[in-house]
């Protein structure tokens, strides 16, 4: 949903992102900044310098304008934005009524490393914390059209595996906080993440099974797109 809101805001106004990939990160910084600042359990709300620097080089390695980012945590900060369908609960609540919560060890995508990160389920979304009390998450992954499966991993027997079955080889449309506080896409192809044990493993597997949201018009253009790659010259 997020990648094709972006995909659509770049159409309509061609002239404010380089690239539908600015809008998918910012719009990302924009949820971590409305939850920051209108969470009432966050006391270390985002000052509009952090969010400046959560932002940098997002414009294909190029800053947005500063005005722009200023406009934007203005109106955030004045006026929380909430989801119609949720009765008038905005999303201040998001972390605070998850479908699953837990410590879990997950693997680095270019450093393979495994890291243990605080998970939250919630909104068809899974967000990884480093710490339980940041107020801001580490990275969000996008539950839309991916998949779920237990994958064993060497010293590691209770694994589960997120990957998207139709576009193999590609990174996932998600996003992550560098430790310089930059919103970046992932680099994942698929993340591998680990429980405590086996009922926890399948626990987590049936709540995000039951997370996962279908696009019905993606496998669609999943096949275009193989198609099309089919159908080039060959060097």
């Amino acid at each position: 949903m997020m990648e094709a809101f972006a995909t659509r805001y770049c159409d309509c106004n061609a002239a404010v992102f380089q690239s539908p990939d600015t809008c998918y990160i910012l719009s990302f910084a924009i949820i971590m900044l409305n939850t920051s600042l209108h969470n009432p359990n966050v006391k270390d709300k985002t000052p509009l310098e952090r969010f400046y620097s959560m932002n940098r080089g997002i414009n294909n390695g190029e800053d947005l304008p500063p005005e722009l980012l200023a406009k934007l945590y203005e109106s955030i900060r004045n006026e929380p934005f909430k989801i119609p369908e949720d009765d008038g609960n905005d999303l201040t609540h998001t972390f605070f009524n998850p479908d699953r919560e837990g410590w879990l060890l997950k693997l680095g995508g270019r450093v393979k490393t495994w890291k243990r990160r605080w998970f939250i389920l919630t909104d068809n979304c899974l967000y990884y914390f480093e710490f339980t009390t940041d107020k801001e998450p580490r990275g969000i992954i996008p539950l839309e059209n991916l998949c779920v499966r237990e994958v064993p991993y060497p010293r590691k027997p209770f694994c589960l595996e997120l990957y998207n079955p139709n576009s193999r080889g590609q990174k996932i449309k998600a996003c992550k906080t560098e430790t310089d506080g930059r919103v970046v896409e992932g680099k994942h192809q698929s993340y591998a993440i680990c429980a405590g044990g086996a009922e926890e493993r399948d626990s987590w597997i049936e709540a995000i099974r039951a997370s996962i949201t279908k696009d019905p018009f993606y496998d669609l253009v999943s096949v275009r797109k193989k198609k099309v790659i089919k159908q080039a010259p060959q060097d």
